[in-house]
């Protein structure tokens, strides 16, 4: 009877160590995948962070368009800036005399 007994507890936990082992399995697979996604959604961050600081300031602007264009880029006043709702509306006419004036 001792030796039934025994068995049977042996055998409980064999049971019970590969049920937790699997169980422990399956959570490290959930816990790595959800690293990974914590990893490209943090690199996703940083470079658009990076992107929004490095282009946002106009003294940044300004470096880039020196170093960039060398003085191409012109300053335009805002009330010369006309917003284009229909393609139809583009003169190009305009356009090129513009362009060969300046």
């Amino acid at each position: 009877m001792v030796k039934k007994v025994f068995v049977l507890t042996i055998l409980a936990l064999i049971i019970s160590t590969t049920l937790v082992k699997n169980y422990t399995k399956k959570l490290d697979d959930k816990i790595f995948s959800v690293k990974e996604n914590i990893n490209y959604l943090t690199s996703s961050k940083e470079l658009v962070q990076l992107e929004y600081d490095y282009l946002s300031s106009p003294e940044k602007l300004l470096e880039l368009n020196s170093l960039y264009f060398d003085d191409e880029l012109k300053y335009t006043p805002r009330s010369n800036i006309i917003i284009i709702t229909d393609i139809n509306e583009i003169n190009l006419n305009a356009l090129s005399k513009n362009g060969q004036s300046e």
